[in-house]
């Protein structure tokens, strides 16, 4: 199987290779015409359609292997494509971003998660299939440009259907370079170009247009709130990742040094930018200091009130609408970074720093993606459930605990009523694929209820009904 994977890899690698040195993948040769990187939403959309007519009548094995060779392509370009996305959008860790290209490469399910259902009996055969909803309007966001943009597309297209994306405009030319690369390999594969499609300047009104279009009929949005806010306002079906807070609770029955370790691996992997990193330690009183030294032996970099506060007043603003912001000098950066803007110098490799705050800090309540740890001390285990509840704000997105007590884990489990909960063990563990069990996707669709997304949350579910037949026994 390996080798089997090396040769489609290499493969994969040469054609491209042989189709740069031609110059064909440079993103200003591209006219309105000939995409996959168009000028205009309309002319996407049109060229988008046509592919997904060819598609739905492509067989499912040419579908199959053209995922293997996008898989393949993926796990080619790991390393450039995470270089590039911290070269554009300032954000994460290159040695983290590498991982997760190969996750998404690997974990993200496709047409093997569409299985068919029958029932026989005296009343006859049923039988259901997934279909294509057609062409899919997909929002991916600048944190993880390319492996949402490479979970969506697999799943979209793995249940017959074509997509036009509009990126995060922070992150528009690593996410053209790598649609350029995705359409090769899906042409060269025998599939149709333009089965996945971009728009060159993405905007929020370009957005807009994008879903309201007459030929869209799907959305898939993960972005910031307005690009959300923009794909409900078209009245179409909607699968939406919305933002998140996750808390984190330690109660007294837990192994402190594996709740550190844990929460080190998840919180700053990639530099907390992922939405189901732990963001915010609810620690009981009664193992708080121990905590907090252990913290520290673990490599992590204690801060005091003061400089918190200090960094505070750089990272958050009220803008003119009296909303809290986070400042995007600081997004994604290392905490190295965020220490030498209070005056502390400490190394590249220090992955975490962290500190005791009030819940009135806003480092607790704001969705900050950088690698602060706030740690709140609670007088009991149902104080620290309550602050999680409130301060998860109801987004149904993902909390984690550390407890060696099954009552707590399952009472913090129905209190905070979330799509995902871990307990004890990192937030990478939720997502299945290299971290934990299950299934693998970066969308996490919990404003729509779709939870952790597999390709079937991109399919319409067909009945065929064969009345008093086709039953093989009686």
């Amino acid at each position: 199987m390996q080798q089997d994977e090396k040769y489609i890899a290499d493969v994969v690698r040469r054609v491209i290779d042989e189709i740069e040195k031609q110059s064909r993948l440079n993103i200003n040769s591209f006219n309105s015409n000939a995409g996959p990187v168009y000028d205009d939403v309309n002319s996407a959309v049109a060229a988008s359609k046509r592919a997904q007519k060819e598609w739905a009548g492509t067989p499912k094995s040419v579908k199959a292997k053209i995922i293997e060779e996008l898989r393949a392509c993926m796990h080619s370009y790991a390393e450039d494509f995470s270089r590039r996305a911290v070269e554009e959008t300032g954000m994460g860790r290159v040695e983290d971003k590498i991982i997760k290209h190969h996750n998404a490469a690997t974990h993200t399910p496709g047409i093997e998660d569409l299985e068919t259902r029958s029932w026989s009996g005296d009343k006859g055969l049923v039988y259901e299939d997934y279909a294509p909803f057609g062409v899919v309007a997909a929002v991916t966001p600048s944190t993880h440009p390319v492996p949402v943009l490479f979970n969506s597309l697999v799943m979209i297209i793995a249940s017959g259907n074509s997509v036009v994306f509009n990126v995060h405009p922070a992150a528009k030319k690593l996410s053209a370079y790598a649609v350029e690369k995705f359409d090769e390999v899906i042409c060269c594969g025998g599939g149709p170009k333009n089965l996945v499609t971009m728009i060159k300047e993405p905007t929020i009104e370009g957005a807009e247009q994008l879903f309201a279009h007459d030929d869209v009929k799907l959305i898939a949005a993960t972005g910031g709130p307005s690009l959300v806010k923009a794909a409900f306002k078209a009245g179409k079906k909607v699968v939406a990742a919305g933002p998140g807070n996750p808390p984190v609770l330690v109660d007294e029955t837990a192994d402190i040094q594996n709740a550190v370790k844990c929460i080190i691996e998840g919180a700053s992997f990639d530099n907390n930018i992922l939405c189901i990193a732990e963001k915010e330690i609810f620690v009981v009183n009664k193992v708080f200091d121990r905590f907090m030294d252990e913290m520290e032996r673990q490599g992590c970099v204690r801060l005091q009130m003061p400089k918190i506060k200090e960094l505070g007043a750089l990272v958050f603003s009220v803008n003119d609408k009296n909303e809290i912001t986070v400042s995007r000098n600081f997004i994604g950066k290392n905490a190295s970074v965020l220490a030498r803007a209070i005056g502390i110098n400490i190394p590249d490799s220090v992955r975490l720093i962290y500190g005791e705050c009030e819940t009135t800090c806003k480092w607790v309540g704001e969705e900050q993606m950088m690698p602060f740890m706030p740690v709140v001390r609670v007088g009991s285990f149902e104080e620290g459930v309550e602050l999680s509840v409130r301060f998860e704000h109801g987004y149904g997105h993902t909390a984690v605990i550390h407890s060696s007590n099954i009552d707590n884990i399952t009472k913090f489990t129905k209190a905070l009523d979330v799509d995902i909960v871990v307990a004890n063990g990192s937030s990478l563990a939720g997502l299945g694929g290299n971290s934990g069990e299950g299934y693998f996707s970066h969308t996490i669709a919990s404003p729509t209820g779709e939870g952790i997304c597999t390709p079937r949350n991109f399919a319409r579910v067909r009945r065929l009904a064969v009345a008093k037949s086709m039953q093989i026994t009686n």
